[in-house]
């Protein structure tokens, strides 16, 4: 037991089976073999081969206690800033393994059920919450290098502000029945990305204006359950050419609706359940905010990296970094790359103690970061396009090259310095990244990844603090006196 390595993650999810559907097909035989799912599943294979390394191993896992074989790293929980920083550290070579392109490493997940863990007390004491099922599940999770995805948002089939969200039928996932067994869980949860690609899936109803007690629940069960089905959106892998698809064919995360057809889930992976207070209030005062944060803006720091790379490529490919234009343009990624890592350091320095001995990161400068992020990295990906111009448009394929016409390409393709294959992957690349269905997908998902961004906006104004910035205007103007 312990950490796993990339064979033992592709042997257990073929050996799983879950239900998994893709254009209107149930999809048969292992997943791993699957066209669509191969590039995905040997990346995710590669991660947990880096835990395996001998060089790597010190800064990938760590001992915990009463174990002999080390766990990931991404599952310690910190209790002083150098873990925190050794967190960082651990989750900044899982991220600069995929370019922060892949956002559901597993990382991200195992930093979920441990901040859940560490901030399980909360739940101590209250009707029909279970606080040793989440100790349960950490430790498991730790112990069997588990994997996991996620579904924590309801179909979006009323967002109007006045919907209560009743309805007779379950559309959106709920409580249908209680029995000794556990409780039977009805309708459907978005949106799951990696979903049926990993051990498990945990479910967490996302608090909201009115709320249904019966979707007030949360657990996690194994992706194979019976009666749990993952219906995935197209495919955006353009092939397996990694000259043609550089990004799409390795770190395609595949997104799905999960559907639960009256899935039993025992008792023993209930979470809670009937209770709004928990549903609302445990999130928001567990560390998962922090932590979660924390894993995304060094994910995102690393991506940012990776795109002013991409973009000053193209600029020194055809010789454009002389103009002003083109400097002021990079000069926005560099800065945005600046900023977010001046964030990270400062809620890893302003780092605080919270009353169940977590170290949590400061959480104002994650918002920030968690806030300009969905609005820079859209701008990042038409500096990406403005750069290459036309030649993101004109742009032939591997097998142009091994063809008869291959010698006219060789001509009006090269770079600067470049050969015509060589400016023609860089190209491609930078087209993968911000043109293509995967790269058109990468900026959906980074605008939204953690959800509204007028909300988050909200949500950062109101609780920011703001008393001492009235009280220096108050006392300039010497009111009230």
């Amino acid at each position: 037991m312990g950490i796993i390595d990339g064979t033992g993650y592709i042997d257990r999810l073929n050996r799983m089976g879950a239900e998994i559907w893709l254009d209107g097909k149930k999809v048969e035989g292992h997943i791993s073999d699957h066209p669509s799912f191969q590039g995905v599943v040997r990346t995710i294979a590669s991660l947990y081969d880096l835990q395996n390394k001998d060089d790597l191993k010190e800064q990938m896992t760590f001992l915990f206690p009463d174990q002999d074989e080390p766990v990931g790293l991404s599952y310690l929980h910190p209790k002083t800033k150098d873990d925190l920083i050794r967190r960082r550290k651990m989750i900044e070579r899982w991220a600069r393994h995929t370019h922060g392109i892949f956002g559901r490493s597993p990382d991200y997940m195992n930093t979920v059920i441990m901040s859940f863990a560490s901030s399980a007390a909360f739940l101590k004491g209250m009707k029909n919450c279970f606080p040793e099922h989440i100790i349960s599940l950490y430790k498991r999770a730790m112990k069997e290098d588990l994997s996991f995805a996620h579904a924590f948002i309801t179909p979006q089939i009323n967002r109007s502000q006045i919907n209560l969200g009743f309805t007779e039928e379950a559309l959106s996932a709920k409580v249908i029945e209680r029995n000794e067994k556990g409780i039977v869980i009805k309708g459907a949860r978005m949106l799951a990305t990696l979903g049926g690609f990993t051990d498990e899936v945990l479910v967490y109803t996302a608090p909201r204006i009115f709320f249904d007690p019966n979707e007030a629940f949360a657990f996690s069960i194994p992706s194979n359950t019976e009666g749990l089905k993952f219906i995935c959106r197209e495919s955006f892998v353009g092939g397996k050419s990694t000259f043609n698809y550089p990004l799409s064919s390795r770190y395609e995360e595949i997104d799905s609706i999960v559907v639960f057809d009256n899935v039993l889930v025992p008792w023993e992976n209930v979470f809670f359940y009937d209770n709004l207070e928990a549903a609302t209030d445990f999130k928001l005062q567990s560390s998962f905010h922090p932590l979660a944060y924390h894993q995304v803006i060094i994910r995102q720091i690393e991506k940012t990296e990776f795109l002013l790379g991409v973009a000053q490529m193209l600029a020194e490919t055809i010789n454009v970094g002389e103009y002003q234009h083109v400097q002021e343009k990079i000069s926005e990624i560099i800065s945005g790359y600046e900023t977010m890592k001046s964030l990270l350091a400062k809620s890893e320095n302003d780092a605080e103690l919270d009353d169940w001995g977590c170290m949590r990161p400061s959480l104002v400068p994650l918002k920030v970061a968690g806030t300009i992020f969905p609005k820079l990295y859209p701008r990042f990906a038409e500096i990406v396009q403005l750069i290459g111009a036309s030649g993101l448009v004109t742009l032939p394929t591997e097998n142009d090259f091994a063809s008869p016409i291959s010698p006219y390409l060789h001509k009006c393709l090269q770079g600067t310095d470049k050969s015509a294959v060589d400016r023609v992957k860089i190209f491609r690349l930078a087209w993968d990244l911000t043109m293509s269905s995967f790269g058109t997908r990468q900026t959906q998902y980074e605008r939204y990844f953690f959800g509204d961004p007028v909300k988050m906006a909200s949500n950062l104004y109101q609780d920011y603090p703001k008393e001492k910035s009235l009280k220096l205007i108050s006392d300039f103007l010497h009111l009230g006196m």
